[in-house]
C-alpha cells in the first residue's frame, strides 16, 4: 500500500509529545512490512540543523482570498519519505510548535498544502492517515471539496485521536474564510461542536475509519464521563471506531544497548545488571542502595494525577523509601517537590525540567515507576519502565489498563503480573498499593523478582499494533 501520514510533529525532526513518537514508529514498522510510507509535517525552525533536507519545489496554496506559497522539502530516513511544508510566516517561529493565536489558520494552511502535495505525488495514494485536530479537516476536504478530483478523490482516510482534550475550535465564519467550505457543514452539525467549528469533529464525521491509542481509551471515549465531549459523535461512528494500543521504540529504550545507562545488561544477567545501575545511581546522588526507589518521569500536570503523586511521595519518603521525580509543569507541583526534598534530603531526588540522560538512568535504577493518571489515552512511561525491569504502579485507565497486568494478592498471580494497579481515583487506594509494594519488596522477594522478569520480557513493540493498522487500512480499501 501507498500510505501518507499527515501530522503536526514527527520524530526525529519535531516533538512535543507522544504524537511524534507514534507518527514515526508506526511508519517505520509499516516500511518493514513492505509498505511505501510518506510523512508530511511542517518545516519548523528546528529543522534548520538537518543538512540532508533537500528543496523539491514550491506549491501554490489558495486559502480563500489569500494566495500563499508552500516550499516542499524532502528526505528519506529509515525508509520513510519525509515531505516538509515550509512557510516562514506560519512555521518559522521561536516559541515552540503550538500555542499561537492563529493556530487554526496555520494548520488550515498546512492541510491545504497537504492536498496540493497529494496531487503532485508520483504514485497513486491508497491511504491518508491523519492525526489529531491539526489535520482533522483533511478527510472533510477530500470528501466535500475534492471528491471528483481524478488524482485524490478516491483516497481513503483514517483519523487517529491521540488527545481528545484538544478539538481544534474556531469560529464558524472561518469555515469559508480558511477552507472555502459551505456554511451548511456547520449548520447541519457535521463540523459543529460546542457551538464552534471543530476540526477534530470534522475528522470524526468524515474519516473512513477512526482509531485511538488503546482499546480501553476507545471504550472510555464512548461514555459521557470519559469522552471529553466526544461521546455522542463517536457513538454515531462506533462501527468504524477502534482502539489500537501504541507500541514503543525498542531502539531508544533498550537495556542491552542504551548508551545513557550506567551498565548495559540482558535478560540472562538482568538481576546483577539492574542492581549495578541502582548502586551507581545511588552513589551519584548520595542515596541508600538498600531502600526501594520509586520514580516519576512526567509532565507535572493535573492529568498525571498530581494529588495522588503528592500523597504517595509523602508516604514513600516517610516510610523508608526513596522518591525521585523528573519533570516540569504546574508551579505548585514544582514547589511541592522542592519542599519535599528540603524535608527529606536523604530520601528524595528532584529535577525540575527535562534531562534525557537522567530520565534513562531513573527508569533503569528504580524499583517502581509511579503513573496514577486521571486519564491516559495510552501512556509510554509505564512501557519504558517495564522495558528496564521497573514495575509500574498505575491507575487502571486508558492504555495503562491495557499495558500492565497488576499483581493480585488474592490470586497470587506473580507468574503473569508485571506491575501494580488500582481502579478508583482515590488517595486511599493509591496509598494502599504503595504500601503493598513496600511489603512485597521487603518480604516477598521471589514474587518481586518474578514480576520484574515478566516486565522486562513483555512485548510492547510496534509489530502487533502495526498489523492491526494494516488490517484496518485493508478494510478501508475493501469498500
Amino acid at each position: 500500500m501507498n500510505i501518507l501520514m499527515a501530522t503536526s510533529e514527527c520524530l526525529p525532526y519535531s516533538k512535543t509529545g507522544g504524537l511524534a513518537d507514534v507518527s514515526y514508529a508506526l511508519s517505520a514498522e509499516l516500511v518493514k512490512l513492505g509498505h511505501h510510507v510518506s510523512i508530511c509535517v511542517p518545516y519548523y525552525r528546528e529543522l534548520d540543523k538537518k543538512s540532508k533536507i533537500k528543496y523539491l519545489y514550491t506549491l501554490d496554496v489558495k486559502m480563500n482570498w489569500r494566495h500563499l506559497k508552500a516550499d516542499i522539502f524532502h528526505l528519506v530516513h529509515d525508509g520513510i519519505e519525509y515531505y516538509f511544508v515550509g512557510n516562514d510566516y506560519y512555521f518559522r517561529r521561536n516559541g515552540g510548535l503550538y500555542g499561537y493565536y492563529d493556530d487554526g489558520e496555520r494548520y488550515a494552511f498546512f492541510d491545504l498544502a497537504v492536498i496540493e502535495l497529494m496531487k503532485r505525488l508520483p504514485y497513486e495514494l491508497d491511504i491518508l492517515h491523519v492525526h489529531d485536530w491539526q489535520t482533522g479537516m483533511l478527510p472533510c476536504l477530500l470528501k466535500v471539496k475534492y471528491s471528483q478530483d481524478p488524482k485524490i478523490g478516491k483516497v481513503k482516510t483514517v483519523l487517529t485521536i491521540h488527545n481528545p482534550m484538544f478539538k481544534g475550535y474556531f469560529n464558524p465564519g472561518s469555515l469559508y474564510d480558511l477552507y472555502e467550505l459551505d456554511y451548511y457543514l456547520y449548520d447541519q452539525g457535521l463540523v459543529r461542536l460546542d457551538n464552534q467549528v471543530s476540526t477534530l469533529k470534522a475528522g470524526i464525521h468524515f474519516a473512513d475509519k477512526i482509531t485511538t491509542v488503546s482499546p480501553t481509551h476507545a471504550e472510555e471515549l464512548l461514555t459521557p464521563e470519559g469522552s471529553k465531549g466526544l461521546w455522542y459523535d463517536l457513538t454515531l461512528r462506533r462501527n468504524d471506531f477502534v482502539g489500537i494500543l501504541n507500541g514503543m521504540d525498542y531502539k531508544e529504550f533498550n537495556h542491552c544497548k542504551d548508551p545513557l545507562i550506567y551498565t548495559k545488561f540482558n535478560t540472562r544477567n538482568r538481576k546483577t545488571g539492574k542492581r549495578a545501575n541502582k548502586v551507581a545511581f545511588c552513589r551519584e546522588f548520595n542515596l541508600d542502595t538498600n531502600k526501594p526507589i520509586y520514580s516519576v518521569v512526567s509532565r507535572l500536570t493535573d492529568q498525571k494525577g498530581l494529588d495522588l503523586i503528592f500523597a504517595m511521595a509523602e508516604f514513600i519518603c516517610s516510610s523508608g523509601g526513596i522518591f525521585c521525580v523528573l519533570g516540569s509543569g504546574e508551579k505548585y507541583a514544582e514547589d511541592y517537590f522542592n519542599d519535599l526534598y528540603l524535608r527529606y534530603p536523604n530520601n528524595c531526588k528532584v529535577y525540575i525540567g527535562y534531562n534525557n540522560e537522567l530520565a534513562h538512568k531513573m527508569y533503569v535504577a528504580s524499583d517502581f515507576f509511579i503513573m496514577p493518571s486521571a486519564f491516559e489515552p495510552c501512556g509510554l512511561g509505564q512501557m519504558i519502565a517495564q522495558r528496564y525491569g521497573t514495575l509500574p504502579i498505575v491507575r487502571r485507565t486508558g492504555g495503562l489498563k491495557d499495558s500492565v497486568i497488576p499483581f493480585n494478592f488474592n490470586l497470587k498471580n506473580s507468574d503473569v503480573a508485571d506491575g501494580f494497579g488500582f481502579d478508583n481515583y482515590s488517595v486511599i487506594d493509591a496509598l494502599i498499593v504503595v504500601a503493598q509494594t513496600m511489603m512485597i519488596y521487603k518480604t516477598m522477594r521471589k514474587e518481586f523478582e518474578r514480576m520484574v522478569n515478566n516486565a522486562i520480557t513483555v512485548d510492547h513493540s510496534w509489530k502487533k499494533s502495526c498489523l492491526e493498522y494494516v488490517e484496518l487500512y485493508k478494510t478501508c480499501l475493501s469498500y
